[in-house]
Protein backbone atom coordinates (compact mmCIF):
# COMPACT_ATOMS: atom_id res chain seq x y z
CA UNK A 1 0.00 0.00 0.00
CA UNK A 2 1.52 3.49 -0.81
CA UNK A 3 2.24 5.57 2.09
CA UNK A 4 0.30 8.42 0.68
CA UNK A 5 -2.82 6.02 1.11
CA UNK A 6 -2.19 6.27 4.63
CA UNK A 7 -1.55 10.33 5.17
CA UNK A 8 -5.18 10.31 2.85
CA UNK A 9 -6.97 7.80 5.59
CA UNK A 10 -5.20 9.87 8.62
CA UNK A 11 -6.79 13.10 7.23
CA UNK A 12 -10.19 11.78 6.49
CA UNK A 13 -9.92 9.88 10.32
CA UNK A 14 -9.57 13.77 11.40
CA UNK A 15 -12.80 15.05 9.02
CA UNK A 16 -14.98 12.16 10.59
CA UNK A 17 -13.91 12.69 14.05
CA UNK A 18 -14.17 16.49 13.58
CA UNK A 19 -18.07 16.14 12.04
CA UNK A 20 -19.67 13.68 14.25
CA UNK A 21 -18.31 14.33 17.81
CA UNK A 22 -19.74 17.32 18.43
CA UNK A 23 -23.02 14.90 18.69
CA UNK A 24 -21.18 13.30 22.32
CA UNK A 25 -20.38 16.48 23.15
CA UNK A 26 -23.44 18.75 23.24
CA UNK A 27 -23.64 19.14 26.58
CA UNK A 28 -20.58 20.04 27.97
CA UNK A 29 -20.13 22.62 25.05
CA UNK A 30 -23.55 24.39 26.10
CA UNK A 31 -22.11 24.40 29.82
CA UNK A 32 -19.15 26.03 28.90
CA UNK A 33 -20.35 28.92 26.48
CA UNK A 34 -23.42 29.23 28.86
CA UNK A 35 -25.82 28.58 25.75
CA UNK A 36 -28.61 25.66 25.33
CA UNK A 37 -28.20 22.25 23.95
CA UNK A 38 -30.53 23.43 21.01
CA UNK A 39 -28.41 26.15 20.28
CA UNK A 40 -25.00 23.83 20.36
CA UNK A 41 -26.81 21.50 18.04
CA UNK A 42 -27.19 23.98 15.45
CA UNK A 43 -23.35 23.31 14.89
CA UNK A 44 -24.03 20.57 13.43
CA UNK A 45 -25.52 22.29 10.74
CA UNK A 46 -23.61 25.14 10.16
CA UNK A 47 -20.75 22.13 9.65
CA UNK A 48 -22.91 20.61 6.83
CA UNK A 49 -23.44 24.21 5.15
CA UNK A 50 -19.47 24.68 5.05
CA UNK A 51 -19.47 21.23 3.42
CA UNK A 52 -21.83 22.01 0.61
CA UNK A 53 -20.11 25.73 0.35
CA UNK A 54 -16.83 24.32 0.25
CA UNK A 55 -16.94 21.33 -1.90
CA UNK A 56 -17.41 23.08 -4.78
CA UNK A 57 -15.81 26.40 -4.51
CA UNK A 58 -12.57 25.36 -2.67
CA UNK A 59 -12.28 22.61 -5.68
CA UNK A 60 -12.85 24.71 -8.50
CA UNK A 61 -10.02 27.45 -7.14
CA UNK A 62 -7.68 24.18 -6.69
CA UNK A 63 -7.82 22.51 -10.70
CA UNK A 64 -4.70 24.40 -11.55
CA UNK A 65 -2.58 23.07 -9.09
CA UNK A 66 -1.78 19.43 -7.83
CA UNK A 67 -3.52 17.31 -6.27
CA UNK A 68 -0.50 17.47 -2.99
CA UNK A 69 -0.56 21.17 -3.50
CA UNK A 70 -4.17 21.46 -3.37
CA UNK A 71 -4.83 18.33 -0.22
CA UNK A 72 -2.34 20.28 1.71
CA UNK A 73 -3.71 23.78 1.55
CA UNK A 74 -6.98 22.31 2.93
CA UNK A 75 -5.54 20.60 5.57
CA UNK A 76 -3.93 23.79 6.44
CA UNK A 77 -7.65 25.55 6.55
CA UNK A 78 -8.63 22.26 8.03
CA UNK A 79 -6.30 22.50 10.87
CA UNK A 80 -7.08 26.47 11.38
CA UNK A 81 -10.72 25.84 12.05
CA UNK A 82 -10.39 23.36 14.37
CA UNK A 83 -7.82 25.68 16.38
CA UNK A 84 -9.79 28.12 16.23
CA UNK A 85 -12.90 25.77 17.38
CA UNK A 86 -11.08 24.82 20.79
CA UNK A 87 -9.78 28.83 21.37
CA UNK A 88 -13.77 30.25 20.65
CA UNK A 89 -14.32 32.75 23.17
CA UNK A 90 -18.02 32.65 22.31
CA UNK A 91 -20.45 30.70 20.65
CA UNK A 92 -20.64 33.48 17.37
CA UNK A 93 -16.71 32.33 16.77
CA UNK A 94 -17.63 28.34 17.43
CA UNK A 95 -19.95 28.91 14.67
CA UNK A 96 -17.63 30.40 12.39
CA UNK A 97 -14.96 27.83 13.49
CA UNK A 98 -16.88 25.46 12.53
CA UNK A 99 -18.02 26.52 8.94
CA UNK A 100 -14.05 27.34 8.28
CA UNK A 101 -13.33 23.56 9.25
CA UNK A 102 -16.09 22.20 7.04
CA UNK A 103 -15.25 24.07 3.81
CA UNK A 104 -12.19 21.42 3.47
CA UNK A 105 -14.33 18.34 3.85
CA UNK A 106 -15.59 18.07 0.37
CA UNK A 107 -12.97 19.03 -1.48
CA UNK A 108 -10.82 17.03 0.63
CA UNK A 109 -12.42 13.84 -0.38
CA UNK A 110 -12.96 14.65 -3.74
CA UNK A 111 -9.65 15.64 -4.63
CA UNK A 112 -8.44 13.07 -2.52
CA UNK A 113 -10.29 10.38 -4.20
CA UNK A 114 -8.83 11.27 -7.50
CA UNK A 115 -4.82 11.70 -6.06
CA UNK A 116 -5.92 8.04 -4.25
CA UNK A 117 -6.49 6.60 -7.36
CA UNK A 118 -3.57 7.78 -9.63
CA UNK A 119 -1.33 6.13 -6.53
CA UNK A 120 -1.93 2.52 -7.60
CA UNK A 121 -2.90 0.55 -10.98
CA UNK A 122 -5.83 1.32 -12.41
CA UNK A 123 -7.61 -2.44 -11.78
CA UNK A 124 -7.19 -1.50 -7.72
CA UNK A 125 -8.60 2.34 -8.18
CA UNK A 126 -11.68 1.53 -5.63
CA UNK A 127 -9.98 -0.37 -3.38
CA UNK A 128 -7.40 2.76 -2.61
CA UNK A 129 -10.42 5.15 -2.54
CA UNK A 130 -11.59 2.69 0.15
CA UNK A 131 -8.43 2.88 1.55
CA UNK A 132 -8.88 6.42 2.21
CA UNK A 133 -12.62 6.10 3.52
CA UNK A 134 -12.01 3.98 5.75
CA UNK A 135 -9.84 6.85 7.85
CA UNK A 136 -13.58 8.28 7.96
CA UNK A 137 -15.63 5.00 9.17
CA UNK A 138 -12.84 4.22 11.90
CA UNK A 139 -13.65 7.89 13.08
CA UNK A 140 -17.18 6.74 14.58
CA UNK A 141 -15.91 3.49 16.04
CA UNK A 142 -12.45 4.97 17.81
CA UNK A 143 -12.39 8.83 17.27
CA UNK A 144 -16.23 9.99 18.14
CA UNK A 145 -16.08 7.45 21.40
CA UNK A 146 -12.29 8.82 22.28
CA UNK A 147 -13.56 12.21 21.88
CA UNK A 148 -16.96 12.49 24.00
CA UNK A 149 -14.80 10.17 26.69
CA UNK A 150 -12.00 13.31 26.80
CA UNK A 151 -14.62 15.85 26.84
CA UNK A 152 -16.14 14.60 29.72
CA UNK A 153 -13.10 13.93 31.91
CA UNK A 154 -11.42 17.09 30.51
CA UNK A 155 -12.82 19.95 28.30
CA UNK A 156 -14.73 19.75 24.74
CA UNK A 157 -11.48 22.21 24.05
CA UNK A 158 -8.93 19.66 24.50
CA UNK A 159 -10.80 17.48 21.72
CA UNK A 160 -10.54 20.16 18.96
CA UNK A 161 -7.15 21.10 19.40
CA UNK A 162 -6.29 17.04 19.12
CA UNK A 163 -8.10 17.33 16.11
CA UNK A 164 -6.12 20.16 14.73
CA UNK A 165 -3.04 18.01 16.14
CA UNK A 166 -4.28 14.97 13.31
CA UNK A 167 -4.18 17.91 10.76
CA UNK A 168 -0.49 18.78 11.01
CA UNK A 169 0.27 14.98 10.95
CA UNK A 170 -1.64 14.69 8.14
CA UNK A 171 0.04 18.04 6.11
CA UNK A 172 3.38 16.10 7.19
CA UNK A 173 2.17 12.96 6.28
CA UNK A 174 1.25 14.96 2.60
CA UNK A 175 4.31 16.40 2.55
CA UNK A 176 6.46 13.42 2.79
CA UNK A 177 5.20 10.68 1.23
CA UNK A 178 2.42 12.16 -1.70
CA UNK A 179 3.78 12.32 -4.58
CA UNK A 180 4.16 15.53 -6.98
CA UNK A 181 2.85 13.36 -10.04
CA UNK A 182 -0.07 11.78 -8.48
CA UNK A 183 -2.52 14.30 -10.41
CA UNK A 184 -1.67 17.16 -12.91
CA UNK A 185 -2.78 20.63 -13.22
CA UNK A 186 -5.94 21.12 -14.91
CA UNK A 187 -8.31 23.75 -15.91
CA UNK A 188 -12.05 24.58 -14.93
CA UNK A 189 -13.02 24.81 -18.30
CA UNK A 190 -12.54 20.63 -18.85
CA UNK A 191 -13.22 20.09 -15.60
CA UNK A 192 -16.99 22.35 -16.11
CA UNK A 193 -17.16 20.25 -19.40
CA UNK A 194 -17.33 16.56 -17.30
CA UNK A 195 -21.25 17.96 -16.35
CA UNK A 196 -22.20 17.61 -19.56
CA UNK A 197 -21.84 14.04 -19.30
CA UNK A 198 -25.57 11.94 -18.55
CA UNK A 199 -23.03 9.58 -17.09
CA UNK A 200 -21.96 12.34 -14.59
CA UNK A 201 -25.68 13.01 -13.12
CA UNK A 202 -26.60 9.41 -13.11
CA UNK A 203 -23.65 8.84 -10.69
CA UNK A 204 -24.97 12.01 -8.58
CA UNK A 205 -28.23 10.70 -8.67
CA UNK A 206 -27.65 7.40 -7.56
CA UNK A 207 -25.52 8.97 -4.42
CA UNK A 208 -28.31 11.89 -3.22
CA UNK A 209 -31.47 8.77 -3.57
CA UNK A 210 -29.26 5.58 -2.93
CA UNK A 211 -27.25 6.91 0.22
CA UNK A 212 -30.68 8.52 1.57
CA UNK A 213 -31.38 5.19 2.76
CA UNK A 214 -28.78 5.18 5.01
CA UNK A 215 -29.22 8.47 6.59
CA UNK A 216 -33.44 7.70 6.96
CA UNK A 217 -32.41 5.30 9.05
CA UNK A 218 -29.33 5.85 11.08
CA UNK A 219 -31.12 9.62 11.76
CA UNK A 220 -33.18 8.03 14.19
CA UNK A 221 -31.20 4.56 14.86
CA UNK A 222 -31.28 5.81 18.77
CA UNK A 223 -34.78 5.61 19.27
CA UNK A 224 -35.65 2.96 17.25
CA UNK A 225 -33.11 0.86 19.24
CA UNK A 226 -34.53 1.90 22.68
CA UNK A 227 -38.75 2.48 21.47
CA UNK A 228 -38.81 -0.19 18.96
CA UNK A 229 -36.28 -2.72 20.34
CA UNK A 230 -36.02 -2.07 23.88
CA UNK A 231 -32.90 -1.78 24.60
CA UNK A 232 -31.67 0.91 27.57
CA UNK A 233 -29.64 3.78 26.21
CA UNK A 234 -26.41 2.30 27.63
CA UNK A 235 -26.45 -0.55 25.13
CA UNK A 236 -26.94 2.64 22.44
CA UNK A 237 -23.05 3.39 21.95
CA UNK A 238 -21.75 -0.24 21.89
CA UNK A 239 -24.61 -1.39 19.07
CA UNK A 240 -23.55 2.14 17.37
CA UNK A 241 -19.77 0.88 17.94
CA UNK A 242 -21.05 -2.55 16.08
CA UNK A 243 -22.51 -0.50 13.14
CA UNK A 244 -19.17 1.40 13.02
CA UNK A 245 -16.95 -1.45 12.39
CA UNK A 246 -19.40 -3.24 9.90
CA UNK A 247 -19.39 0.16 8.08
CA UNK A 248 -15.66 -0.39 8.06
CA UNK A 249 -15.54 -4.08 6.86
CA UNK A 250 -17.76 -2.82 3.90
CA UNK A 251 -15.83 0.12 2.86
CA UNK A 252 -13.19 -2.37 2.37
CA UNK A 253 -15.06 -5.17 0.62
CA UNK A 254 -16.26 -2.59 -1.25
CA UNK A 255 -13.28 -1.38 -2.27
CA UNK A 256 -12.29 -4.99 -3.36
CA UNK A 257 -15.45 -5.72 -5.19
CA UNK A 258 -15.93 -2.55 -6.78
CA UNK A 259 -13.03 -3.00 -8.75
CA UNK A 260 -13.93 -6.33 -10.54
CA UNK A 261 -17.40 -5.95 -10.70
CA UNK A 262 -17.85 -1.54 -10.95
CA UNK A 263 -21.17 0.01 -10.94
CA UNK A 264 -22.99 -3.19 -11.40
CA UNK A 265 -22.35 -4.30 -7.71
CA UNK A 266 -23.75 -1.03 -6.48
CA UNK A 267 -27.01 -2.41 -8.16
CA UNK A 268 -26.86 -5.74 -6.27
CA UNK A 269 -25.93 -4.03 -2.92
CA UNK A 270 -28.79 -1.98 -2.93
CA UNK A 271 -31.16 -4.71 -3.19
CA UNK A 272 -29.24 -6.16 -0.42
CA UNK A 273 -30.04 -2.97 1.26
CA UNK A 274 -32.76 -2.96 0.66
CA UNK A 275 -33.93 -7.02 1.52
CA UNK A 276 -31.64 -6.30 5.10
CA UNK A 277 -33.54 -3.26 5.73
CA UNK A 278 -36.97 -4.89 5.54
CA UNK A 279 -35.93 -8.38 7.41
CA UNK A 280 -34.41 -5.30 9.70
CA UNK A 281 -38.24 -3.70 10.25
CA UNK A 282 -39.77 -7.64 10.54
CA UNK A 283 -37.39 -8.41 13.37
CA UNK A 284 -36.87 -4.97 15.05
CA UNK A 285 -38.66 -5.84 18.03
CA UNK A 286 -36.21 -8.87 18.88
CA UNK A 287 -32.61 -7.22 20.03
CA UNK A 288 -30.83 -10.61 19.40
CA UNK A 289 -32.10 -10.57 15.49
CA UNK A 290 -31.73 -6.57 14.92
CA UNK A 291 -28.49 -5.88 15.96
CA UNK A 292 -26.92 -8.48 13.67
CA UNK A 293 -29.27 -7.19 10.93
CA UNK A 294 -28.40 -3.50 11.56
CA UNK A 295 -24.87 -3.99 11.56
CA UNK A 296 -25.29 -6.04 8.13
CA UNK A 297 -27.21 -3.25 6.62
CA UNK A 298 -24.42 -0.50 7.17
CA UNK A 299 -21.81 -2.65 5.72
CA UNK A 300 -23.88 -3.37 2.79
CA UNK A 301 -24.64 0.68 2.82
CA UNK A 302 -20.57 1.36 2.93
CA UNK A 303 -19.84 -0.66 1.00
CA UNK A 304 -20.90 0.63 -2.34
CA UNK A 305 -19.15 4.55 -1.07
CA UNK A 306 -15.77 3.89 -3.04
CA UNK A 307 -17.35 2.34 -6.16
CA UNK A 308 -19.67 5.56 -6.88
CA UNK A 309 -16.62 7.56 -5.92
CA UNK A 310 -15.03 6.00 -8.61
CA UNK A 311 -17.50 6.06 -11.23
CA UNK A 312 -18.05 9.40 -11.25
CA UNK A 313 -14.58 10.17 -11.90
CA UNK A 314 -14.52 7.52 -14.00
CA UNK A 315 -18.02 8.96 -16.03
CA UNK A 316 -16.12 12.51 -16.32
CA UNK A 317 -14.06 11.02 -18.45
CA UNK A 318 -11.80 14.26 -18.30
CA UNK A 319 -7.63 14.56 -17.01
CA UNK A 320 -8.36 15.67 -13.26
CA UNK A 321 -11.79 14.64 -12.23
CA UNK A 322 -11.30 16.53 -8.81
CA UNK A 323 -14.55 18.56 -9.57
CA UNK A 324 -16.94 16.08 -10.29
CA UNK A 325 -15.30 13.76 -7.15
CA UNK A 326 -16.12 16.86 -4.96
CA UNK A 327 -20.00 17.35 -6.39
CA UNK A 328 -20.54 13.53 -5.08
CA UNK A 329 -18.97 14.14 -1.47
CA UNK A 330 -22.23 16.78 -1.92
CA UNK A 331 -24.24 14.77 -2.86
CA UNK A 332 -23.78 12.58 -0.17
CA UNK A 333 -24.37 15.47 1.99
CA UNK A 334 -27.79 15.77 0.33
CA UNK A 335 -28.62 12.24 1.03
CA UNK A 336 -28.65 13.03 4.65
CA UNK A 337 -30.46 15.98 4.18
CA UNK A 338 -32.79 13.99 2.17
CA UNK A 339 -32.84 10.97 4.24
CA UNK A 340 -33.55 12.61 7.26
CA UNK A 341 -36.00 15.04 5.93
CA UNK A 342 -38.10 12.17 4.78
CA UNK A 343 -37.68 9.67 7.92
CA UNK A 344 -39.04 12.94 9.77
CA UNK A 345 -41.65 13.02 7.77
CA UNK A 346 -42.97 9.79 7.97
CA UNK A 347 -42.62 10.32 12.00
CA UNK A 348 -44.62 13.54 12.14
CA UNK A 349 -47.31 11.38 10.30
CA UNK A 350 -47.36 9.06 13.67
CA UNK A 351 -46.48 6.23 11.35
CA UNK A 352 -44.12 5.22 14.19
CA UNK A 353 -40.22 4.27 13.97
CA UNK A 354 -40.17 1.58 11.99
CA UNK A 355 -42.01 4.29 9.20
CA UNK A 356 -38.26 5.20 8.60
CA UNK A 357 -37.21 2.01 7.92
CA UNK A 358 -39.23 0.90 5.27
CA UNK A 359 -38.80 4.57 3.60
CA UNK A 360 -34.99 3.14 3.33
CA UNK A 361 -35.76 0.13 2.00
CA UNK A 362 -37.97 2.09 -0.96
CA UNK A 363 -35.31 4.57 -1.20
CA UNK A 364 -32.49 1.77 -1.92
CA UNK A 365 -35.00 0.08 -4.77
CA UNK A 366 -35.44 3.65 -6.26
CA UNK A 367 -31.47 3.96 -6.28
CA UNK A 368 -30.88 0.52 -8.20
CA UNK A 369 -33.38 1.88 -10.75
CA UNK A 370 -30.59 4.59 -11.18
CA UNK A 371 -27.96 2.04 -11.00
CA UNK A 372 -29.60 -0.19 -13.37
CA UNK A 373 -29.51 2.67 -15.64
CA UNK A 374 -26.23 3.54 -15.21
CA UNK A 375 -24.98 0.04 -15.69
CA UNK A 376 -26.43 0.09 -19.37
CA UNK A 377 -24.49 3.30 -19.94
CA UNK A 378 -21.28 2.38 -18.48
CA UNK A 379 -21.85 -0.78 -21.07
CA UNK A 380 -22.57 1.68 -23.98
CA UNK A 381 -19.31 3.71 -22.72
CA UNK A 382 -17.05 0.56 -22.39
CA UNK A 383 -18.58 -0.04 -26.24
CA UNK A 384 -17.82 3.34 -27.54
CA UNK A 385 -14.33 2.99 -25.78
CA UNK A 386 -13.29 0.11 -27.23
CA UNK A 387 -14.53 1.02 -30.77
CA UNK A 388 -12.70 3.95 -30.41
CA UNK A 389 -9.50 2.03 -29.11
CA UNK A 390 -9.73 -0.16 -31.94
CA UNK A 391 -9.94 2.23 -34.59
CA UNK A 392 -7.28 4.46 -32.79
CA UNK A 393 -5.06 1.05 -33.18
CA UNK A 394 -5.99 0.66 -37.00
CA UNK A 395 -4.82 3.77 -37.56
CA UNK A 396 -1.62 3.71 -35.58
CA UNK A 397 -0.82 -0.12 -37.79
CA UNK A 398 -1.67 1.74 -41.14
CA UNK A 399 1.18 4.95 -40.55
CA UNK A 400 3.50 2.31 -39.29
CA UNK A 401 3.23 0.20 -41.92
CA UNK A 402 3.71 2.93 -44.35
CA UNK A 403 6.44 4.38 -42.42
CA UNK A 404 8.08 0.86 -43.21
CA UNK A 405 7.50 1.12 -47.09
CA UNK A 406 8.81 4.73 -46.74
CA UNK A 407 12.09 3.98 -45.65
CA UNK A 408 12.51 0.87 -48.33
CA UNK A 409 11.82 2.73 -50.83
CA UNK A 410 13.82 6.09 -50.06
CA UNK A 411 17.23 4.50 -50.96
CA UNK A 412 16.17 3.01 -54.55
CA UNK A 413 16.71 5.88 -57.43
CA UNK A 414 14.04 6.08 -59.63
CA UNK A 415 15.83 6.42 -63.18
CA UNK A 416 15.05 9.88 -64.90
CA UNK A 417 13.39 9.07 -68.63
CA UNK A 418 14.75 12.43 -70.90
CA UNK A 419 11.29 13.89 -72.49
CA UNK A 420 12.51 14.25 -76.21
CA UNK A 421 10.01 16.92 -78.14
CA UNK A 422 9.52 15.60 -81.77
Amino acid sequence: MPRALIALAIGAFGIGTTEFVVMGMLPQIAEGLDVSVSAVGLLISAYAIGVVIGAPTLTALGVRFTPRQTLVALMVLFTIGNLLSALAPDYGTLVAARVFAALAHGSFFGVGAVAARRLVPKEKATQAISLMITGLTLANVVGVPLGTFVAQQLSWRVVFAGVAVIGLVTIAGLLAWMPGVAGEPTDLRSELGAFRRPGVWLVLGLTMVGFAALFAVYSYVSPILTELTGLSEGWVTPVLALFGVGTTVGTLIGGRLGDRWGISFVAVGLVATAAALALFALVVDTAVLAVPVLVLFGTLAFALGPVVQNRVIEAARVPGGSLVSAANQAAFNLANALGAALGAGVLSAGLGYTAPIWVGAGLALAGTGIAVVAVRGDRADRAALAAETRVAEGAARVDADVAVWQRVLSPIAVPEVPFVVR
